[in-house]
């Protein structure tokens, strides 16, 4: 049979290829620690499970509104004033299946064929595959630690074209942990703008954001607080511990909301009506305390692990400010990232990412390494790395 042409725009995910093989590794009584895949270690906070629990039992297990329950949309617009100390209406705030399911609405509402938007390389490889399933483009842009791993309006200007609707972005990035700062937001969003285009911003891992003395970046919390039309793209797998619950937002200028809910109607009728009432816990005092125990562990992974990697040879030139995750150039005696993790994880059983499949330039030189992982098994990681390397 015959399959659509689209599919030959679409890359294997690699890291699932890995994770699959690690697995079978696992099963077959090899102790593998898994620091190849974007998901905290952590369960989903008690509060959050047990709200779910008792949704279940109350019968919650209905359609909801296309948008989401206008209780958890009144929950997140609460969470924006609260927190962020930014004004969100309800109207504008849409529950999605996870974030990927608000990315394919929003390809599907703004992106006609042959049309393309700019973002990163390296950068999450999903995103160019959402748009190809739309007959859209990726533009990947080359960045490195020298432009933060962001976009720069100079790259805009140069790689911007005639078939370019916008810009896509993520801060904190995966895989680089790089955040843009307030004035970096600003300039992004005037040049796009400038150019007719629209800012869509990543930012499923708000929260997930770690001191760094060293650095005189400026951050924003999120993009809204310096840009209140900009496209927002949430999640609740991150920060929230919710990845196997399948839920996330977006955020959308209050014009594109009625063709949206068209959208969302046909196109998925409406996200998990248990998940949404589990996640109504989720901005509660308790869940909150426990996340941030959670974000102060991962900074302490971070504080671990860049310095001894550092210490193998591996090339770290910025600490990674948020996510999870640690991009690293390889030494200089190891020349392909995909061999070698592939390796790595035969013969020592350590699973990581190689750059590869987070986009194209100078990909074949870096690994994407995750301290979603208990600092035991980072340290037994970094003995095992050197044991590889030597």
């Amino acid at each position: 049979m015959k399959i659509a042409n689209r599919l030959s725009e679409i890359a294997p995910f690699r890291v699932m290829e890995l994770l699959a093989r690690a697995n079978e590794l696992a099963e077959d009584g090899h102790d593998v620690i898994h620091l190849e895949v974007g998901e905290p270690d952590f369960e989903t906070p008690g509060p959050i499970v047990s709200a779910g629990i008792q949704a279940l039992q109350n019968g919650v297990t209905r359609y909801s509104d296309a948008r989401g329950t206008p209780a958890l949309r009144q929950q997140i617009s609460s969470f924006y004033e609260l927190s962020l100390g930014v004004s969100v209406s309800p109207d504008r705030i849409f529950v999605t299946a996870g974030a990927s399911g608000g990315l394919l609405l929003l390809c599907a509402l703004l992106m006609n064929p042959g049309e393309n938007l700019l973002m990163t390389d390296p950068g999450y490889p999903c995103n160019r595959h959402f748009l190809a399933s739309f007959n859209a483009q990726g533009i990947l842009v080359p960045v490195t630690a020298a432009e933060n791993y962001q976009l720069t309006p100079e790259l805009i200007d140069t790689y911007w074209n005639t078939q370019s609707r916008g810009v896509l972005v993520a801060s904190p990035a995966n895989p680089t942990g790089s955040v843009l700062g307030r004035d970096d937001i600003g300039a992004l969003s005037a040049k796009v703008l400038s150019l007719g285009g629209f800012l869509m911003v990543d930012e499923i891992y708000q929260g997930l954001v770690y001191e760094n003395p060293v650095s005189t970046n400026d951050r924003a919390t999120s993009v809204l607080q310096i840009e209140p039309e900009a496209i927002v793209i949430n999640s609740f797998s991150k920060y929230f511990g919710m990845t196997g619950w399948r839920l996330g937002w977006i955020v959308v200028p209050p014009a594109l909301t009625v063709p949206l809910e068209k959208l969302a109607q046909n196109l998925f009728i409406c996200p998990s009506a248990i998940a949404q009432e589990a996640a109504l816990a989720a901005f509660s005092t308790e869940s909150i305390t426990i996340m941030e125990a959670q974000k102060a562990e991962f900074s302490r992974r971070r504080n671990f692990l860049v310095p001894a990697l550092q210490g193998l040879g591996f090339d770290i030139p910025l600490m990674p400010a948020g996510a999870f995750y640690v991009y690293a150039g390889l030494p200089e005696n190891i020349k392909d990232a995909e061999s070698f993790c592939k390796k790595l994880l035969e013969d020592e059983y350590v699973a990581i990412t190689p750059g590869t499949d987070f986009g194209f330039h100078r990909a074949d030189r870096f690994v994407r390494i995750s301290y979603a992982r208990e600092l035991a098994q980072l340290e037994e990681a970094v003995r095992r790395l050197r044991r590889a390397l030597r």
